[in-house]
């Protein structure tokens, strides 16, 4: 006997997945109801139909910002799609203020994906971690293997896509960026952004007072 497939169950995959909503009563059907198994069913599925479109030309989307209280952090993020149609998206819209917030939590991100990581940068770490005195002593083998899973580490600190979507760490940015792709059927890009910390670059004022009596003292 098929299992009844409710609306609250077809409606709690979509949360989950961001597929759409005969998708997700398909998937249910097709694993009686399994919303772990749906889930798994959807994201392959997904995953496959969002490759496809991620060589589509996006153009238009919108630039988003985000400013974390107290206003001594902020970010701006343009993120692109296919057309001003599904820019004007709430799911969209969203998407940018999730992105961009995430932006502001992951401090150690400096570009968007580890193909945008320059060589020389990558270079200048493989150096770092060469140079490191625990592993000089060790065989050239283990040496490389060390050296290896240290850099592709330290590479996903670098990469937004790499970073686990803090609001649902199940997934990752990439991931979450082709369940919007799926959801809203056009290609979306996250083109560039930019962090903006107060009084980053500038020199500080010293405000030791102690220190600056003892150098009123010394002159007189």
């Amino acid at each position: 006997m098929i299992k009844k497939i409710s609306a609250e169950n077809i409606k709690e995959l979509r949360s989950k997945t961001g597929a759409g909503m005969m998708d997700c009563k398909k998937a249910l059907e097709a694993t009686e109801g399994q919303v772990d198994l749906a889930i798994e069913n959807l994201r392959k599925k997904g995953l496959a139909s969002a490759d496809k479109k991620s060589s589509r030309i996006a153009t238009e989307g919108l630039i988003e910002s985000y400013i974390h209280a107290g206003s001594r952090l902020g970010v701006l993020v343009e993120l692109n799609c296919e057309t001003d149609f599904v820019a004007r998206q709430i799911e969209f819209q969203d998407l940018a203020k999730n992105i961009a917030m995430q932006l502001a939590a992951c401090q150690l991100v400096e570009y968007i994906s580890i193909d945008d990581i320059p060589q020389d940068v990558i270079l200048k770490e493989v150096d770092i971690e060469s140079a490191k005195e625990d592993i000089v002593k060790k065989t050239e083998n283990l040496r490389k293997q060390i050296i290896e899973g240290r850099i592709d580490k330290r590479l996903k600190e670098l990469s937004l896509m790499d970073q686990d979507f803090i609001k649902n760490t199940d997934i990752s940015i990439e991931e979450l960026v082709k369940q919007h792709i799926v959801l809203l059927g056009e290609n979306i890009k996250i083109r560039r952004f930019q962090r903006f910390l107060l009084g980053e670059g500038l020199e500080r004022k010293s405000n030791d007072f102690a220190k600056e009596v003892s150098q009123i003292i010394q002159k007189d």
